[in-house]
């Protein structure tokens, strides 16, 4: 720029952990709020997005620097989204920047033009082509790909694999192809909306929820509260074609990634429209090209995890969240936010209609329905022949266990395994035993960065730490005495699938957890090898507990779910009836009538006995009871500072200064506790404590996290720990 053109004022925000804004100067025409622009920031040029025109600035006109160039000629972020990342900053307090960049692709934060590029696709090269009936995931990808061309990425999250796709290739009836994708406008489209064909008929309870959601006008949240197997993804699919009708997009937001390959099959049969997906597990390319095609409206539906909600939409009409209660919806690190949340505020400021879904809603939402905040909508039965499965309690106590299985669930396993059903047994513990100690002396195997033990894997043999990821040979003998008799104490995973391997060897088994679906579409190949019929045993952690449908699977059983009933966070009894009611979920979902068993030292406890006789309805009122006395969430708010260094008594300092300054300035109608260590106070070197302050409403919380906040950037102490504040905490430490 020469030094005779005039300057203006441009406010933006960069990916920087710094809650403020920042000023440069602009030459005429003004890049418009919703652009990118790269400045100078300290030594380094950096990407930054214009978020205002101000017409004044506090800092000097003569230290102002411009900006050193325009990357985008219209905006990438549309007035709609910019109002809902501004809320979000000022409601979870914040660095403004690393919100709004939170909204862009990994592409975009870099400076790349926002484009479509040249994209490797596989395509079917003969529509009628045919494979052995042997090969059923070439199959598939047949019979995906005849929907259109995809790309690996893509094709991988339906279970397909680079090798199948090679395989098919070198039969001359696929091949990859460098293609640029094109913007498409589906609404104009003469083939049929929808797929007809396979769609059933709604049971009453179905078609009373598809009619009242159908009539709603604008903002108008709803609570789907249905059984596992009532039916819910076809009250989405139904409620979901008037909106696209009018031309509208749907987004669909699902947990975890490993629930995506299902909804995608289901949302493609049902209807011809551009499906599109969004997760952690897609390339930088892969995500921008999904993002693009949102923004500039030629997907109809997009299916995503918790980023896809900051998605531009050119025209979104219905949000609907499967499994509203799921806490992967709410970030954990970083800037923390809670999709479910911020999903409401996306309709309301649209004046969109919003559907929470789930068999075990939140406390949060069942107190917003109970208050008149959402329209409850019960689905108490499953369609057609299925039943709701039997609940049975097994007393453990005193009964000789093997590798955790009682001789009465043996018999039971037995029993429907030789009627030719499969069966489930659930533990949310992987590896052989949780912990390894010498028989002799009584020395355990604990890990040198944490306040934990080793957990012994035996496929392959070592001592793994399941919270800093630390590994090490398993020791020939003890460190301590030398005696070489180190053996397993707790109950895993591995030890429960060699047990039932010995119990049932004519029977195939399968375990699924973290450590044996770690390989790329591997997850996706157990489940299709479950599906049919390769296995009739599955274990399984919480990966096989949420979403699926198993039709063969009659017997559910739990075990060692003792610990949850005595853990110290509030949420933790929450969190167990969610889980249990889930994995219970998949028994006896379609013709064939299923048990759950909960093998237990404590049958008589009065939560088991409330989930097992009552149901997931009847224990969540007793328990939102009980929150109201105890006036916790959400009864009250929270948030949570927490604070971490290799020295402990830095972060005590930290934390216990905070305190002094802010306490005799709160009213006394917040509560500020702390600073307390965490459960684990040493993690991966780190030690950590936090300070939790609650409120009774959201006004008086932000006021004291904004003074605590102000605090801290007078603190000298805060410059020796690492620190974050969680506005809405769903975990603690």
């Amino acid at each position: 720029m020469s030094a005779s053109t005039p300057l203006k004022l441009l406010r933006v925000v960069l990916p920087v952990p710094l809650r403020r804004a920042f000023d440069y100067l602009s030459a005429d025409p003004l890049p418009a709020v919703g652009c990118r622009v790269s400045v100078q920031f300290g030594p380094r040029t950096m990407t930054a997005l214009v978020i205002e025109h101000p017409s004044e600035s506090e800092v000097p006109a003569n230290k102002l620097k411009a900006i050193k160039g325009v990357i985008d000629t219209a905006p990438i972020l549309a007035k709609p989204e910019l109002k809902l990342l501004a809320w979000a900053t000022q409601y979870y307090l914040y660095a403004p920047g690393e919100v709004y960049f939170q909204a862009l692709p990994t592409l975009l934060r870099k400076g790349e033009a926002a484009a479509y590029r040249s994209t490797s696709y596989w395509h079917l090269l003969d529509a009628s082509a045919q494979v052995s009936s042997q090969a059923v995931k070439q199959q598939q990808a047949l019979t995906v790909l005849r929907q259109g061309p995809l790309t690996t990425g893509e094709l991988a999250v339906r279970g397909i694999s680079s090798a199948i796709l090679q395989a098919l290739a070198k039969k001359g009836l696929v091949e990859k192809k460098e293609q640029v994708p094109t913007p498409s406008d589906w609404r104009h489209a003469n083939a049929p909306l929808t797929n007809d064909t396979n769609k059933p008929q709604l049971t009453t309870e179905q078609a009373l929820a598809v009619s009242l959601i159908k009539a709603a006008q604008g903002f108008s949240p709803f609570l789907l509260e249905g059984i596992t197997g009532s039916g819910k993804t076809e009250v989405y699919l139904q409620i979901m074609e008037p909106i696209l009708q009018a031309g509208m997009q749907v987004l669909v937001l699902v947990p975890e990634i490993g629930l995506t390959p299902q909804t995608i099959a289901r949302f493609q049969q049902r209807f011809t429209l551009p499906v599109k997906t969004l997760h952690s597990a897609m390339n930088e390319r892969e995500r921008l090209d999904a993002w693009l095609s949102c923004k500039d409206g030629s997907t109809a539906i997009m299916i995503g995890t918790r980023s896809a909600l900051l998605t531009p939409f050119a025209r979104l009409g219905l949000i609907i969240i499967d499994e509203e209660h799921d806490s992967s919806f709410k970030q954990q690190d970083g800037f923390r936010y809670h999709a479910r949340d911020l999903a409401l505020l996306r309709a309301h400021q649209l004046g969109l209609p919003i559907v929470l879904g789930s068999a075990t809603p939140s406390f949060e939402s069942l107190h917003n329905a109970a208050s008149g905040r959402y329209q409850l909508l019960t689905l108490k039965q499953r369609p057609g022949s299925a039943t709701i499965a039997q609940h049975l309690l097994l007393d453990s106590k005193g009964v000789q266990l093997h590798a955790g299985l009682s001789p009465q669930l043996i018999a039971l396993v037995g029993q429907e395994l030789a009627q030719g059903n499969q069966v489930m047994l659930f533990l949310n513990r992987r590896g052989y035993a949780p912990a390894l100690l010498c028989h002799s002396c009584g020395w355990i195997a604990d890990c040198e960065r944490c306040d934990a033990h080793y957990t012994w894997h035996r496929q392959p043999s070592h001592l793994h730490c399941h919270h800093c990821d630390h590994q090490r040979p398993l020791p020939a003998h003890c460190p301590s005495c030398n005696s070489s008799e180190l053996i397993g104490t707790g109950l895993g995973t591995e030890q429960v699938e060699q047990a039932l391997a010995g119990l049932f060897p004519q029977y195939g088994i399968i375990r699924i957890d973290r450590d044996n679906t770690r390989r790329k579409g591997s997850f996706e190949l157990h489940l299709e090898g479950i599906r049919n019929g390769k296995y009739q045993i599955l274990i399984g952690t919480q990966m096989l507990a949420k979403g699926h449908h198993f039709p063969d699977v009659t017997l559910v059983a739990v075990l060692d779910a003792d610990g949850a009933l005595f853990a110290s966070d509030f949420r933790a009894t929450e969190r167990f009836a969610q889980l249990y009611i889930q994995v219970a979920g998949r028994a006896g979902r379609a013709s064939k009538p299923g048990r759950v068993v909960l093998q237990t030292h404590q049958p008589e406890h009065a939560l088991l006995q409330d989930l097992t006789n009552q149901g997931y309805q009847h224990f969540a009122q007793q328990a939102l009871q009980e929150r109201q006395l105890a006036n916790l969430p959400p009864f009250s708010f929270q948030a949570l500072f927490r604070a971490q260094a290799s020295d402990a008594k830095a972060v005590q300092q930290f934390l216990q200064q905070l305190v002094e300054h802010l306490q005799p300035n709160l009213p006394l109608s917040v509560l500020c506790l702390g600073p307390l260590s965490a459960q684990m106070e040493r993690k991966a070197g780190q030690y950590r404590y936090q300070l939790l302050l609650q409120a009774p409403n959201r006004r008086e919380l932000a006021a004291a996290c904004r003074l605590a906040l102000a605090i801290i950037d007078t603190q000298v102490a805060a410059r020796k720990v690492r620190w974050s504040l969680d506005i809405d905490p769903v975990e603690t430490w």
